[in-house]
């Protein structure tokens, strides 16, 4: 069944709890400065100097040495008699060797801090090669959170992309070499002490990019509004990360040299980063990321034919707040929210070119089931507002399918 039943039971008892404002314990320490604004990259030497950094490793992936950037960053850094050491050997969803041949060639050079430029695989392998050269071991040991026993060095980290948010998060999402698994691996020490965010370092997107990076932010402020682990805190960073996506990713797509719309992209991907650290991700993450691993099919791509489904699936339990992400006045009566929600996500994708069915992406019917069993073990498919197994997790795929 690719749509909830009519049983408003539960969603029932979640609008009684919206309208008596049941608020779930939380901590929040802040640990990421800030830094926004259109030419914000020329305070990058300040910004390192200030936090003592003399011979960092400058993690950045071959396509932003091509648009400039890179040149650009070593240039501010110099100016503060910063000398870079420049690590470009990675690409899309970093993996483990990937990390640890960062980590060989950071070693013998004695840097002293790390800057992530670029996607979310230049900020999750900066926090990778963290990790191991400051508390060494495997990739695989840090899987999980807290596993970090000494001290970081210290990072910045300056997106060129509106997406995965990981500049305001302290989780690295790096991938088994050999498997192909996404492991998250976090710890308080990983978060940057510094986030730079100028938008005019995102007008280098190709239009590809800038679809499906825009819309894992889009998937990011759905799936942290509804979570079992969503706080009010949580809540304004999804509802105003959803305002500003919801609003400009129409506009990017149309019109990509609008800084504007841009910068409340950058933004919009920012805050859906601090609601994953308070809130965590839920079934469409779980569904999404077998389908990146088995068939490398691009992230935000996987996103935009499982979300839409997930969205409707969870109506039973999440639609009044479906609804109030939508502006609406939850109604307790039996809301439609999930439908209209999951029609826009739908209209977003199409907008952007993005599939909608698992059947172009080169999936068999026949590999389903093992997609489910893979989806139900992914951490984030814990955290759905309906609890999520592999059964409902086959369901998913076959109204994907």
């Amino acid at each position: 069944m690719c749509g909830p039943p009519r049983d408003t039971t539960a969603s029932n008892a979640i609008a009684a709890d919206i309208g008596r404002e049941r608020l779930t314990p939380f901590e929040f320490q802040p640990r990421t400065r800030l830094v926004f604004g259109a030419g914000s990259i020329t305070r990058l030497g300040a910004i390192a100097s200030e936090l003592g950094f003399r011979r960092p490793l400058l993690v950045a992936d071959h396509g932003l040495v091509e648009a400039g950037h890179v040149h650009l960053a070593v240039r501010q850094l110099a100016s503060a008699n910063i000398r870079a050491v420049p690590f470009h050997a990675f690409d899309v969803n970093p993996d483990t060797v990937m990390i640890e041949t960062g980590c060989a060639a950071a070693r013998p050079r004695e840097v002293d801090a790390i800057i992530g430029l670029g996607g979310g695989s230049s900020m999750d392998c900066a926090k990778g090669i963290n990790l191991l050269l400051t508390n060494g071991g495997r990739m695989e040991d840090y899987r999980g959170y807290g596993k970090a026993h000494e001290p970081l060095l210290p990072m910045i980290g300056i997106p060129t992309t509106a997406g995965t948010g990981s500049e305001a998060q302290s989780y690295a999402v790096i991938a088994d070499a050999t498997t192909h698994v996404k492991m998250a691996c976090g710890d308080p020490k990983a978060a940057f002490r510094v986030a730079i965010l100028d938008p005019d370092l995102t007008l280098s997107q190709p239009a590809s990019v800038t679809a499906t990076s825009g819309f894992d932010a889009l998937a990011h402020a759905v799936e942290t509004a509804v979570t079992t682990r969503r706080t009010a805190l949580s809540d304004c960073f999804a509802r105003e990360s959803w305002r500003l996506l919801n609003a400009h990713y129409e506009t990017v797509l149309d019109h990509p040299d609008d800084v504007d719309a841009r910068a409340a992209m950058q933004l919009g991907a920012f805050h859906a980063g601090l609601a994953i650290e308070q809130s965590m991700l839920g079934a469409a993450h779980a569904c999404a990321n077998p389908l990146t691993a088995r068939y490398q099919v691009t992230h935000g791509a996987a996103l935009a034919i499982v979300l839409p489904h997930v969205v409707r699936w969870n109506g039973i339990e999440a639609a009044p707040i479906y609804s109030r992400l939508l502006g609406d006045t939850p109604n307790p009566d039996g809301d439609d929210a999930a439908h209209r929600l999951a029609a826009r996500l739908r209209h977003l994708a199409d907008r952007a070119r993005l599939p909608s069915q698992l059947s172009t992406e080169g999936v068999r019917e026949t590999d389903l089931p093992q997609l489910a069993d893979d989806a139900a073990v992914e951490w984030t498919g814990s955290f759905n507002p309906r609890p999520f197994t592999a059964a409902d997790a086959l369901e998913i795929y076959r109204c994907a399918f």
